[in-house]
């Protein structure tokens, strides 16, 4: 089931309204993503509206401030310092395509280790191609691109020799060096889950967005979620907290391959997380405690799609 181009979300931010799509689909068997911490987002392909090729960040859905790029002018009448650079380059260098994908920047070429964003990657050799780019989502738009249908990319983009496309293979733990599987083992926490679900009481979509609003804020601030954070719903606290439980197990059996190895400062780690599609939704599994706290920190394009 293809989704409209909404944000992905974390499950445990899903299940505030009642939506348990992501309950019924830890059942599926999903396709997963590495999640690649680049900056900022790059989209591209060919516009539906008139048929050329055209290069943006995520401003090219906007609803009103359109911000799509089909010429180095427009560029430079859209956007300013290392954003334009970036998509300068991307327009000069991304492969043609007939269809419309988006990716996470990780850089230009001539180096082997790069840090984006919050994550430093390093390449087993020194990238000759001119720009780097970690391609996830592709879209389909029959006219225009605010009504563009997103859906996660499950097939690998060929790249050029001056574009280097980054798909490092996910699934799950296998149990052999080399092999991943394909399905989670469902942890118990999921029988607990089910028997608690009867007695939460769910939000409203207004209510939801503020309690996201105080996560948030209790992840840049470093205090314990409570239950006023939840607006007094002590039941869809505790709910919430084995959801998270619940996406953590299932982010502990993630793994990947073929892709540069991730640090943290000096600390080696696997992934900043991973993507989960299913034909229920798509979802991002991620240690939200750990990511999102420094992304809120040291994002260097926390305004590019303005």
């Amino acid at each position: 089931m293809k989704k409209q181009n909404l944000h992905i979300e974390h499950p445990e931010d899903t299940i505030l309204t009642g939506d348990l799509r992501f309950l019924k689909a830890i059942h599926q068997t999903p396709h997963l993503s590495v999640k690649i911490d680049g900056a900022p987002a790059i989209v591209w392909g060919t516009n539906p509206a008139n048929g050329k090729f055209f290069v943006g960040t995520k401003s090219v859905f906007n609803k009103v401030k359109i911000k799509i790029n089909h010429s180095h002018e427009e560029i430079d009448q859209n956007h300013v310092g290392e954003v334009a650079n970036i998509l300068h380059n991307c327009l000069d260098w991304l492969p043609h395509t007939d269809s419309i994908f988006q990716g996470d920047f990780i850089g230009f070429g001539g180096s082997q280790e790069y840090t984006p964003n919050t994550i430093t990657y390093r390449f087993d050799e020194v990238i000759q191609e001119e720009i780097i780019v970690a391609p996830h989502t592709q879209y389909v738009a029959i006219s225009d691109l605010r009504d563009a249908i997103a859906t996660p990319l499950d097939y690998y983009l060929k790249g050029n020799s001056a574009c280097r496309f980054v798909q490092p293979d996910a699934g799950t733990f296998s149990g052999y060096v080399g092999q991943l599987d394909e399905q989670f083992e469902l942890p118990p926490v999921v029988d607990m889950i089910q028997e608690l679900i009867p007695t939460v009481e769910f939000v409203s979509d207004k209510e939801a967005a503020q309690i996201k609003k105080n996560v948030n804020r209790s992840l840049r601030e470093g205090y314990p979620l409570t239950n006023d954070d939840f607006l007094g719903k002590e039941s869809l606290m505790h709910l919430y907290g084995l959801v998270i439980y619940l996406k953590e197990e299932l982010l502990s059996q993630c793994r990947q391959l073929n892709g540069p190895e991730a640090y943290i400062g000096q600390d080696r780690i696997d992934a900043e997380g991973y993507v989960m599609g299913t034909r229920l939704g798509t979802f991002k599994l991620i240690n939200r405690q750990l990511f999102s706290v420094e992304n809120f920190k040291r994002s260097r394009f926390a305004t590019c799609a303005a």
